[in-house]
Order: C-alpha cells, then sequence, then structure tokens
C-alpha cells in the first residue's frame, strides 16, 4: 500500500464539491493566502485562481464551486 506524504505547515487541503457534482480531493491552499485555518472564503478565491488557470490551459472550463471543506488531519 502506498504512503501518503504527510502535509507540511505551507498548505492546507481542502476537499471541493462542484455544482454539477464533481469532487476534487486534497487540494491545497498555502497557509499565507488564509485569515487562519477556518478560513473558506479566501481558500475558495484561491481554489477558483487555480481552477481558471488549469482551464485556460486545458482548453476545459471547471464548474462553479458548490461547497468547500477542509480535510481533517489524521
Amino acid at each position: 500500500m502506498a504512503r501518503k506524504k504527510p502535509m507540511d505547515g505551507e498548505f492546507i487541503a481542502f476537499n471541493i464539491v462542484y455544482e454539477d457534482g464533481s469532487l476534487s480531493s486534497n487540494r491545497k491552499v498555502p497557509t499565507s493566502a488564509l485569515d487562519g485555518l477556518a478560513d473558506t472564503s479566501n481558500a475558495k478565491a484561491v481554489i477558483e485562481a487555480q481552477d481558471r488557470d488549469i482551464a485556460e490551459k486545458s482548453g476545459r472550463p471547471r464548474g462553479r464551486v458548490k461547497t468547500i471543506e477542509r480535510v481533517k488531519r489524521k
């Protein structure tokens, strides 16, 4: 079984559900972009910016973010 790399203190992972029902797991957001560990509004803005960059490079747009939830560390 593969080992998971531990998340360092520079990023916080979020699970994203899009309006079309698709899921994107463990999206990393730099802690410097957040105003605390529970700051989902800034995290959503960072992830939407990441999605725009990905869509621009791939030519396939991503749906709108429906929910965002911080990944709990084990």
